[in-house]
């Protein structure tokens, strides 16, 4: 009861729904305290202290709730958004233009800029909508997750909306930053100021890398957004992604002479295929390598070369396409949802995350790096916590590819 009546309470005050529910899941402690009948009782008024709600010149038990309740309830129900709040997400990217220009938009932004490390980048896997408490929280700038590129779009659109000349130079900051990480050979690192390991490995792993140059491609041409951009980043942002291409051909693996696919992340250095974490090896890739592709094709005028990678990485994407298997799914005791292949001889086709060099066989690691060829020997721990298999090349191969050649006019 005591529920209800707190959520009906901030309903009416503060305009929030759907409290009930979430001190049901999050705050049970509250069903523990006294109910309307030991109050009217007299009991446990005198252990709490109580503070009158909703209006009315008598105290009721209907109209006391203890100070405590009410904290915790103002602690849970503050993290839910109004119906008219965005959250920070790919959805921040695809409000109408005139929302950017507005007072929230504005302070998200202002937000934004405070993650800003000083080399221009920004970290990843955090809220930038709720400001840094303190500097720790800024983190290490990276690519990864759609750090960096993600802030920096956002904060293009505010000041092409607004003006705001500190929204500029937050997105140039952010130009200069992918300049510098980028190395000599064209591949950028996940990581930048590098970090020793895999963090320093040209990373087409998440898109990361892929990211970057979407990015850079559209600022170079001043268009949308981005014509507050000053001409000499413009130039650069269109050579940094000219060697970015150059270095996704050169790093494409080939085998008996053909080109095939990427691996998730090349060495910086000989651009051979590089391992990541323990369960990541240098193989091919069924996911990253879509991405690539997709990204390829996306060039208004593709030179040969760049036509022979997309053809040989779409034969290669057909011919380790996953027939007769689909993905099973089922809720284990601890909570985490566990996958297994399942026969299913008409079930559409999968890809492996990894295929292993030479043999192009589906391949699966768990944590202590040994080959497996049989998913089911793999842990439940990273079977629940993994992509190891997805539909990633699907609409690629059934949608983009026959489009990119009918508008290039490719027999």
């Amino acid at each position: 009861m005591l529920i209800g009546l707190l959520a009906e309470t901030v309903r009416r005050s503060a305009g929030w729904t759907g409290c009930r529910g979430l001190l049901k899941r999050k705050l049970g402690v509250l069903d523990h305290l006294p109910n309307s009948s030991r109050l009217k009782r007299g009991k446990g008024v005198q252990t709490m202290n109580w503070i009158r709600i909703m209006g009315g010149s008598q105290p009721s038990p209907r109209k006391l709730v203890p100070k405590a309740a009410l904290a915790i309830l103002a602690s849970a129900c503050s993290a839910l958004p109004t119906a008219a709040q965005v959250r920070w997400g790919d959805e921040i990217l695809r409000q109408p233009r005139e929302w950017y220009a507005s007072t929230e938009a504005r302070t998200a932004a202002d937000s934004v800029i405070k993650y800003q490390s000083p080399e221009g980048g920004w970290l990843k896997n955090a809220d930038l909508l709720t400001p840094p408490s303190t500097p720790g929280e800024l983190g290490r700038p990276t690519i990864d997750n759609g750090a960096t590129t993600m802030p920096m779009r956002f904060l293009a659109l505010v000041a092409d909306a607004t003006g705001g000349a500190k929204y500029r130079k937050a997105f140039e900051s952010g130009m200069d930053y992918l300049f510098a990480a980028q190395y000599p050979n064209g591949g950028w690192p996940q990581y930048f100021p590098l970090r020793e390991g895999y963090y320093s490995r040209i990373t087409y792993n998440d898109n990361a890398m892929v990211n970057v140059l979407n990015l850079l491609c559209d600022v170079s041409t001043g268009e949308g957004p981005y014509g507050f951009v000053d001409q000499e980043r413009r130039d650069k942002a269109s050579a940094a992604a000219e060697r970015g291409i150059d270095v996704i051909l050169r790093s494409q693996v080939k085998q008996g002479g053909q080109p095939t696919a990427w691996c998730a992340q090349h060495d910086e250095e000989t651009l051979q295929p590089a391992w990541a974490r323990a369960y990541e090896p240098p193989s091919l890739s069924g996911g990253e390598s879509v991405g690539i592709v997709r990204f390829l094709m996306s060039i208004d005028e593709p030179a040969p070369e760049i036509v022979a990678a997309i053809e040989g990485a779409v034969r290669w994407l057909r011919s380790v396409a996953m027939s007769g298997v689909r993905i099973g799914r089922i809720r284990r005791p601890d909570g985490r949802v566990e996958r297994f292949l399942v026969k299913d001889p008409d079930a559409p086709p999968l890809w492996a995350r990894f295929y292993e060099l030479g043999t192009h066989r589906p391949l699966y690691l768990d944590r202590d790096s040994v080959y497996r060829y049989d998913f089911s020997e793999i842990g439940h721990e990273r079977r629940s916590g993994y992509e190891y298999h997805g539909a990633w090349a699907a609409t690629l191969l059934d949608e983009h590819y026959p489009r990119w050649r009918a508008r290039h006019g490719l027999q």
